[in-house]
């Protein structure tokens, strides 16, 4: 299954009578052109937005039902309406709607015999005010709607697959720095033996007596130990190696996974920290720091998953 980003554009656009066309659209005899974009940025959620024209308000709960089967996260805002090519269109109002007017202005007359008849330009108006363009745009709109909705879809698909081609450069990157961290740690210890019973031997030839070898392997061993306890990150190494593999079975299983992965980036960090924090050598500090970069890293991208 495909890896999918939360982020997406896609237009298409119709005119009456025609199959659904690019972004180049066409026109009708009157110029009239039905046009829908569809946006998503990523969001917690899904969130869904709607900027229709009078003519195609209606349709909006159809609408949200076709966007909400195929898109499960993100936060897309769809725009639809009929435009003209060059300006305002005007359009003819329907046989019905001309006889719902003329009926109303009959009404009117009968009560108020000095009211002055409707224009033209009234006629228009009202006729456009009720959503009647003389153009019923419906399964037009169903139809452009569906295949924005796939190019949608295919868009947040290759950028979808982009991040998870970055994302997975940076778990590799980052089992190399774990891979660098793994030997520090029993060199450190090493030297810091070697360094106390060197600094013993000397305080004791400095002293009236001598120290015995035997206590002063001793007392070396001792502070060792008790070093190697405060410094060993073994147990965070290996937490943050079973976080990457896990974080990588998830990006080749696919779908809805971001949530998941923004979770397992959170106990990145923390093991990256706490590396840090017992960080006994300016390398492994080196280490720690580089980690978060590339987590800190992963996280504005795991933001954008679906």
């Amino acid at each position: 299954m495909a890896v999918y980003s939360m982020t997406g554009y896609a237009s298409v656009q119709l005119s009456p009578g025609t199959a659904p066309v690019g972004p180049e659209g066409g026109k009708s005899a009157t110029g009239a052109r039905l046009g829908l974009e569809i946006r998503s940025v990523n969001g917690r959620f899904l969130d869904l937005s709607f900027r229709l024209g009078e003519e195609l308000r209606a349709h909006e709960p159809a609408l949200r039902e076709l966007i909400s089967g195929r898109i499960k996260r993100g936060k897309v805002e769809v725009r639809a309406g009929v435009e003209g090519a060059g300006g305002e269109v005007v359009r003819e109002p329907s046989m019905a709607t001309l006889q719902r007017l003329a009926a109303v202005q009959d009404t009117v007359k009968t009560w108020m015999p000095t009211a002055a008849a409707l224009s033209v330009a009234e006629v228009l108006r009202l006729a456009a005010s009720e959503g009647d363009t003389g153009v019923d745009w419906g399964e037009g709109l169903m139809r452009i709607a569906a295949r924005a909705v796939d190019d949608l879809v295919a868009a947040r698909e290759r950028e979808g697959a982009r991040l998870a081609k970055m994302l997975l450069g940076h778990l590799a990157q980052l089992r190399a720095l774990a891979a660098q961290a793994q030997p520090l740690v029993p060199q450190l210890v090493e030297q810091q033996r070697q360094r106390f019973l060197d600094r013993w031997k000397e305080a004791m030839a400095l002293g009236e007596g001598a120290a015995t070898p035997e206590a002063a392997q001793d007392r070396a061993l001792t502070e060792a130990t008790a070093f190697a306890i405060r410094i060993d990150v073994a147990e965070e190494l290996t937490r943050l190696a079973a976080h990457l593999e896990e974080i990588e079975r998830l990006i080749g299983k696919g779908g809805e996974i971001g949530k998941r992965l923004d979770f397992l980036i959170q106990e990145l960090h923390r093991e990256a920290n706490t590396l840090g924090s017992k960080s006994a050598a300016l390398e492994l500090t080196k280490i720690s720091v580089d980690m978060k970069v590339l987590i800190e890293q992963m996280r504005e991208q795991v933001q954008n998953l679906e």
